[in-house]
Order: C-alpha cells, then sequence, then structure tokens
C-alpha cells in the first residue's frame, strides 16, 4: 500500500517533495533489520516528542541478525503537518552535518540467533534539530546512501501553546454505542498567530494508528486567540476495544496468551492461544499499552542483547471475510498494511494466520480489517467498537504563519477516553 520509496532522491535533490508524495511511515525496507523502537529516553508511555533546544533525546535502536555488524548512517527529513517533506534546505534546520555514523552497538549474548543491536540517540554532538516540526530519520549503509535501510518518525515541539481536550461517547453519530468524540481547544495567546481560522492545523492520532490519524484545518469557532473544534466529523472516531496481550519472556515457561513453545533449527517456535472474533462479545475492561511492544527476557538483566529471537505464530479462527484483508496492528508492525503484517487466510485450518519473526517480549496488537482498495483499517469487523474502550489520542498543533515555508509545532498533550 506504500507508494514511493524517494526518501534517499529527497536528500540529494530537496525540491522531489514537490512532485510526488514522499513515503515517510516508519518501515524496514531490509529482511536483515528487525525490532526498530523509537521512543522518549527514560519514558516508555511518552510519545516520541521533544522540546526544542531542551535536554530530553529521542531513543532509536534497531537489530541486524548476522554475524558481522554494518556500517551505518543516518539523517534527519524534515516534515509539515502531514509527514510531506517541508520546503527547508538541511542548513535551515539542522545544527552540523546532516549525516551522522551509528557507531553504539552491541553483539548479542546466550542467544540462538545472533545479532547486532544498534543504538542513537537525536539530539548528539553531530545532529541537533534547531527548527520544531515533524522529522523523518532515514538509515542507510555509508556505501549506499540512497538505499533507505529504516527510516522512523519523531517531532520536535516549541510547546508554546496550550491544548485541553475533552472525550466523550455521547457522539454526534451515536450515544454510548460505537464511537467516541474529540473537543479540543488551543489557547495561542503567547504565539504572534495573525489568523487564527487559519494559520493553525490539528492533528490527531489514536493508539499509535497512522492509518486513521486525522488532519483539522480549521477550528468551528474562536474566541480572541483560542481555538475551538467542536462538533467536527473528523473527530469522531470508532471506539475499537482493547489491544490483545501476549507475553513470551521464556522459552521454558508458557506465559500470557501462549499455547505452546517450539524448537526448530535455528528459530524457537512460538504458538500462541487462538485469538477469538470480539465483535460481538461484551466489553472487558484490560489495562494495556495501546499497541506498544517491550523487549524483555525473562531471566536477563540486559535483555536488549540477551533476549532472542523467536517465531510466532498467530492464529483466528473464523469464516473468510470477503472483500477485506486483515492486518495485525501494533508498533512491532510499525503500524504498516504489508506482507509482513497480513494475516492470511488456510482454507484447510479454517482459520486466518500469520508467522512474525519476533524478540522475547511483552506485546500489545489488534486485528484490523482493511477493505480492499483502501488504506484505513477497521476495528468493528473483528475486534468490535466498544464506546468504554480507554483509548490513547496524541494531539499535535501546527502553526504556519503567511510567508512561512513549514509547519512550526507549537504544542502536543495526550489524553485518555474514559479518565
Amino acid at each position: 500500500m506504500q507508494r514511493f520509496k524517494l526518501i534517499s532522491l529527497l536528500c540529494l535533490f530537496p525540491t522531489a517533495y514537490a512532485y510526488a508524495e514522499v513515503d515517510t511511515t516508519p518501515g524496514i525496507f531490509d529482511s536483515r533489520f528487525h525490532t526498530l523502537e523509537t521512543r522518549l529516553e527514560g519514558n516508555f508511555y511518552a510519545p516520541a516528542v521533544i522540546p526544542l533546544n531542551g535536554e530530553d533525546l529521542i531513543a532509536i535502536s534497531f537489530d541486524e541478525i548476522g554475524e558481522d555488524r554494518s556500517y551505518l548512517r543516518y539523517s534527519l527529513v524534515h516534515c509539515n503537518a502531514d509527514w510531506q517533506p517541508s520546503a527547508l534546505v538541511e542548513a535551515e534546520y539542522i545544527d552540523g552535518f546532516n549525516e551522522g555514523r551509528i557507531e553504539n552497538y552491541e553483539y548479542s549474548q546466550l542467544t540462538k540467533t545472533h545479532y547486532t543491536h544498534y543504538s542513537l540517540f537525536i539530539p548528539n554532538d553531530d545532529i541537533r534539530p534547531t527548527k520544531s516540526g515533524n522529522y523523518l530519520l532515514r538509515i542507510y549503509d555509508e556505501n549506499d546512501p540512497e538505499r533507505t535501510l529504516l527510516q522512523t518518525r519523531f517531532m520536535v515541539s516549541e510547546y508554546s501553546m496550550k491544548i485541553n481536550a475533552e472525550i466523550t461517547s455521547r457522539t454526534d453519530v451515536d450515544y454510548n454505542e460505537a464511537h467516541q468524540q474529540i473537543s479540543i481547544v488551543v489557547d495561542a495567546d503567547r504565539t504572534p498567530v495573525q489568523n487564527i481560522m487559519g494559520d493553525l492545523t490539528v492533528s490527531v492520532t489514536q493508539n499509535g494508528r497512522l492509518d486513521n490519524a486525522v488532519l483539522v484545518s480549521r477550528p468551528s469557532r474562536f474566541a480572541g486567540k483560542i481555538a475551538y473544534y467542536e462538533h467536527l466529523r473528523p473527530l469522531i472516531f470508532p471506539a475499537g476495544n482493547e489491544y490483545r496481550r501476549v507475553e513470551f519472556t521464556a522459552v521454558n515457561i508458557p506465559l500470557k496468551g501462549v499455547e505452546r513453545t517450539d524448537y526448530f533449527e535455528p528459530f524457537y517456535h512460538v504458538t500462541l492461544i487462538p485469538d477469538e472474533v470480539r465483535s460481538y462479545q461484551p466489553y472487558a475492561y484490560d489495562q494495556t499499552q495501546h499497541g506498544r511492544f517491550l523487549v524483555r527476557e525473562y531471566n536477563s538483566s540486559q535483555s536488549e542483547i540477551e533476549a532472542d529471537y523467536v517465531v510466532v505464530h498467530f492464529s483466528l479462527p473464523c469464516d473468510e471475510i470477503e472483500g477485506y484483508d486483515l492486518f495485525l496492528d501494533g508498533d512491532f508492525t510499525l503500524r504498516r498494511f504489508n506482507p509482513d503484517s497480513r494475516l492470511v487466510y488456510n482454507r484447510a485450518t479454517g482459520a486466518y494466520e500469520a508467522s512474525i519473526l519476533l524478540k522475547q517480549g511483552a506485546y500489545n496488537y489488534q486485528i484490523l480489517a482493511v477493505p480492499e482498495g483502501t488504506t484505513v483499517g477497521r476495528t468493528d469487523i473483528i475486534e468490535g467498537d466498544k464506546y468504554q474502550t480507554v483509548n490513547e489520542y496524541v494531539i499535535a498543533v501546527y502553526h504556519r504563519q503567511s510567508g512561512e515555508r513549514y509547519d512550526r509545532l507549537t504544542a502536543t498533550a495526550t489524553f485518555y477516553s474514559g479518565k
């Protein structure tokens, strides 16, 4: 479903964004690499956002399966609110040269699968963002800079505006049934906004999903420098359901959601308890991490290099659903609908099935049904839409005045339904 792979061309020709949409979705494009994580350093639950000129760091890590390490470099692309590259040139948004070398790496220990674990932090002595906004970080081999191996996203915020929000299940389309509606108030009193109705763009994501993220370009009303986003149809989200949880932190102990573990050279194989279609089941609360995953080996104090890789087998017994493709959704799939995250129907077993190589740990996921020919997943088909679901909504506000060439990120905030 991803249409273009032009990031490398963009770095050589900054005007490439004007001719074609660029794929900036987080992704891994080489099968040697796995477990790409992008987090706010020291806070597992926070979105990947740091303050402009602040002390916080974005932590990025990933593994390369094999005996030897690669010589890798990375660079940044500044993006607008829609995650398409902005009109800024590198010297305008980077302090330093826009090419860093990934020098932090460790080899795996005590694992059946040998791999190299890489890590880097932004900002660092080589690269420091000087403008707020969205950033795409691309990783490539130093001998082949035009081929992107991995890419990920993070944000840099000015925190110059205030955001407040209310989330309710009493929506404009139903009442305590299947949806949640967000009302947002943006206070721009400390920012020189010339046109409060036209200069702001608000982004909302639900549980880290990218397929149903929305951009709202105009408030429904304003008072002075306060913008109100109320009763707007794009801000009504299907409620979904609590994420499913599994844990395979040990290969000799059956843990949550695991039916059995076997070893077939060269990998352990973890067969999960078959999932169920939950659309017609009553809502049941479960405290989840909204699609996140945590790498962990049961007996290790340094899981990043001692957790093993296992082949995890997912299954969903049900009738085949015509007109839809089913995908696993969670941070471990990088929220991409592609062959790696797709569940394929097996008529012999009467189930949708997928097998994915994952690092030991605790994982959250849900199963999305994507109508053929579209790019937005539906939760109602498999998971069900339960108005009581606790969802995590990240709201970002961007500001661009007349004459400016990029979208400044002026505020971000996280809110939860049902809290």
